[in-house]
């Protein structure tokens, strides 16, 4: 077999850090073999990601030991520019490489910076929005369609040049089941033509019957590999102990059909909204909503993706207007002024919300509670980080930061959106355990998830929203 990936004695340490991230890799990819790659947050997987697209050390610089190729391509001595035609990838963020500003212009750039013929590029727009059923995404602003929906564009986007390697990292963090179903139909075509796949993920849910190899990082090191047969045979309790998420969802599908609540049930509660609608101007999103939250309870949003879950978010933290209809807080009309005030939104993309220059004063920025800080910093796993800048941590790291400044905030209203989308399974447990002790300040919270197994487990009652 011709092996498309070859690591042999590789470390990589960062420039700046004091510690390496890759710890003496050894491992070999074969054309047409789809692998996972997981791990616990902050285990290596996003840098080994990125020796592979050739990002580090090309941009991101550091030291790298032993040798490395992706291809022919070896790391360090090829130009990132080689890799273009060779390596696709699709990351975490999807909004860290999008360049336009509408879906038909995103799938259309990878061929215009190759100088494709315009009766070419529209060809194999129609035909990749197909086959990945995104066709009514097209000719739509990228900025007005959801976390989700801008996940597949990039997705589809990344396959426009046919690369012979795709690495997706973390790519279902965000998506519905409609969509990773449809993620994956997307995958097996790709690995049927004999592309090589590398997936970093979470969830593993979506793999059984995808993958050939499941490869398992710890301190930047292979941990444990396993074939697909033997990792089957591995119960959900045997990868939580290795700090994994489950891989049979059904005990937690039906604890979440006995916690769905009718959303019109709003007697006495305390904040509720009546005949509701919301989006933008000239286009609402969701109407005549009559939604219930009582302070003390974690409620749950779900929701397939474009719903208008964060538009939601931002409406009931004031940071939307209201199209039409009322927002109540213990039965009296509340202004958006005073949701700015009472509200804490977790945002889906933690990089808005990162200003200062230390984990502990991005902590602090704004703290009612500052006394609490150190015993926060343990539960979220954050002590050995909290003089480092945030924007160097892990995507599962920052947003373990934005959970923590949220916690210390003080406010009557806390929303997250999307929490645990890049938390691996301790630290999805430990936001649980974290959301359980914040119900005793009496706020009114709010989980935006398609994380079955956060809200099946630490939710007291789910909402069901529906396009």
């Amino acid at each position: 077999m011709t092996e498309m990936i070859k690591s042999k004695n590789v470390s990589f340490q960062y420039l700046h850090t004091t510690e390496a991230f890759l710890k003496e890799i050894n491992l070999t990819v074969d054309k047409g073999e789809c692998i996972l790659i997981c791990g616990a947050s902050g285990s290596g997987k996003s840098t080994y990601s990125r020796l592979l697209n050739g990002i580090s050390p090309n941009y991101i610089e550091g030291e790298l030991t032993g040798e490395h190729f992706t291809a022919s391509l070896k790391a360090g001595e090829a130009e990132i520019e080689a890799y273009v035609p060779i390596v696709g990838s699709v990351f975490q963020n999807p909004k860290t490489q999008h360049f336009t500003v509408d879906t038909m212009s995103e799938l259309a750039f990878p061929l215009e910076n190759i100088g494709a013929h315009p009766d070419f590029i529209r060809t194999k727009i129609a035909e990749n929005a197909q086959a990945l059923n995104v066709e009514h995404l097209l000719g739509r602003n990228i900025f007005e369609i959801s976390g989700g929906e801008k996940q597949q564009i990039a997705f589809v986007a990344s396959n426009m040049l046919e690369p012979a390697i795709l690495i997706l990292d973390e790519v279902t963090s965000n998506l519905d089941q409609e969509a990773i179903i449809r993620i994956r139909e997307m995958v097996l075509q790709l690995k049927a033509r004999g592309q090589t796949i590398i997936i970093f993920e979470h969830r593993l849910v979506w793999t059984k019957g995808l993958v050939n190899r499941y490869i398992r990082l710890e301190d930047g090191k292979v941990a444990d590999v396993w074939t697909a047969d033997e990792f089957q045979t591995l119960s959900n309790n045997d990868l939580h102990a290795l700090g994994l998420r489950s891989k049979n969802l059904d005990t937690h599908r039906k604890m979440i059909q006995t916690k769905l609540i009718n959303p019109k049930d709003s007697n006495d509660h305390t904040l509720t909204t009546e005949n509701l609608s919301i989006g933008y101007p000239g286009h609402a999103v969701l109407t005549d909503l009559h939604l219930s939250f009582n302070a003390g309870e974690v409620t749950g949003l779900l929701g397939p993706n474009g719903t208008g879950k964060s538009t939601l978010a931002n409406t009931l933290t004031g940071s939307q207007d209201v199209i039409s209809g009322q927002i109540y807080w213990n039965n009296e009309n509340i202004t958006k002024k005073a949701l700015i005030q009472k509200s804490y939104l977790v945002m889906q993309d933690m990089n808005y919300q990162l200003f200062s220059d230390s984990v502990e004063n991005e902590i602090l920025l704004g703290a009612k509670y500052p006394e609490f800080l150190d015993e926060l910093l343990e539960a979220l796993n954050l002590n050995d980080f909290r003089d480092r800048h945030p924007m160097s941590l892990s995507e599962g790291q920052k947003q373990r930061v934005v959970i923590a400044s949220a916690l210390l905030s003080g406010k009557e209203i806390i929303i997250f959106d999307e929490p645990t989308s890049g938390l691996d399974y301790e630290h999805m447990e430990r936001f649980g355990k974290l959301l359980k002790d914040l119900k005793d300040s009496k706020a009114v919270i709010i989980v935006i998830t398609h994380d079955e197994e956060l809200a099946s487990k630490w939710c007291d009652s789910i909402v069901q929203l529906s396009k």
